[in-house]
């Protein structure tokens, strides 16, 4: 924890906790306050470090201050070994994990979900740390009042990140002189994001032609069955079921595409396929899905990337509307007013300099911070 990497920005906080009763060992970092409290989810996953921890906390860092809203940088995660049937045990590791933090939350971090983490994991925290403002991604049903004001929980089921990404996405492609209608789109990942990212992107038009999971790559020329995917959307069926041919997982780096959306798990653009990649635009749906090199030589190579600190941001903004009060209608509609505008000023910016998108967003984020720094 030590050899974490440092500078003008943070991190300000690194905490590790362990509770040697049920084994259960996680990490918080709040990497940056100016803005506002550390903000950013948990996850729970086997092998989540905290180095992984303080990178994701750095990208809210900067996600947070390019979207405008008052929130500072933060991440956490607990070593998640077990199981979707080992629901007693998650609980007790959700319920050690927010007694241990109880000091950071409401003040310096509020949480939300993230990998592993829903609706369901978030009510046993905010349970467990008695404080409604401890979490964001609340159940609908999770309720308090602020004076006469009746305020519902916005839970990120309703497609708050997938929304954000996929207007993100049409605004670039738009800069780009390319039209969302028709345009051909591979989502590596069908969890929460990328579920929601196609079908938003599917009622502008595009087609989706490619979509993997943990297992298999499920591909059609000819548009995949929007039906069947939005009977997976609404939980009806699994994307396993999908009545036409699967392919092997590794196949799905070699599929032609116009969009690709990376909307999985940390670093799955790699040394290992990037070299496969064929397309015109990558939106990060995902947190980190490659390593800044790995994006710098794809950009050389003439692919435009919208860098998740852009894209994904539905998912933060979403936390604000519910931390501010707003219904799920307003939600939406300030996601679009942020996350449009954003993505405008970065593509343009990176197409007039010639400059990496990142590179850009970076920029405006050190700006934007260092004036509440004085």
């Amino acid at each position: 924890m030590n050899n974490l990497p440092k500078d003008n920005i943070g991190p300000e906080n690194v905490v590790r906790v362990y509770d040697p009763a049920i084994d259960m060992e996680g990490f918080l970092v709040i990497d940056n306050t100016l803005a506002g409290p550390g903000k950013g989810g948990f996850r729970m996953t086997p092998d989540v470090t905290v180095e992984e921890v303080s990178r994701l906390a750095r990208a809210m860092t900067l996600k947070n201050i390019l979207a405008g809203v008052p929130f500072g940088g933060a991440k956490a995660g607990i070593v998640w070994k077990g199981g979707k049937d080992d629901l007693e045990l998650k609980e007790k590791y959700v319920r050690s994990f927010a007694r241990a933090l109880k000091p950071f939350l409401g003040k310096r971090y509020i949480s939300a979900p993230d990998v592993n983490v829903g609706e369901r994991e978030i009510r046993w925290f905010v349970d467990e740390a008695g404080d409604w403002n401890a979490a964001t991604g609340k159940p609908v049903d999770l309720c308090t009042w602020r004076g006469f004001k009746k305020i519902r929980g916005i839970p990120h089921e309703l497609g708050s990140t997938g929304f954000g990404v996929a207007h993100a996405t049409r605004q670039a492609a738009e800069i780009l002189g390319m039209d969302v209608k028709g345009a051909r789109v591979a989502v590596h990942g069908f969890g929460n994001v990328a579920m929601f990212a196609h079908k938003f992107l599917s009622e502008m038009g595009a087609k989706t032609v490619a979509v993997a999971n943990s297992k298999s790559t499920f591909f059609s020329e000819d548009g995949l069955n929007n039906d069947f995917l939005n009977s997976v959307i609404s939980g009806e069926k699994k994307l396993d079921d999908y009545p036409g041919e699967k392919f092997p997982l590794e196949k799905f780096w070699e599929i032609e595409s116009d969009i690709l959306i990376p909307a999985s798990v940390t670093d799955v653009i790699n040394e290992s396929n990037k070299d496969k990649i064929k397309t015109k635009l990558i939106v990060e749906g995902a947190n980190i899905p490659m390593k800044e090199d790995v994006e710098n030589e794809l950009f050389q190579r003439g692919i435009m990337i919208v860098p998740d600190v852009v894209a994904n941001s539905g998912g933060v903004i979403s936390s604000y509307a519910e931390y501010k009060g707003m219904s799920s209608s307003q939600m939406f509609k300030l996601i679009k007013e942020k996350i449009v505008p954003i993505t405008k000023e970065v593509i343009e910016k990176s197409v007039k300099e010639k400059n990496n998108p990142r590179v850009v967003a970076m920029k405006i984020a050190s700006e934007r911070l260092g004036k509440l720094r004085g």
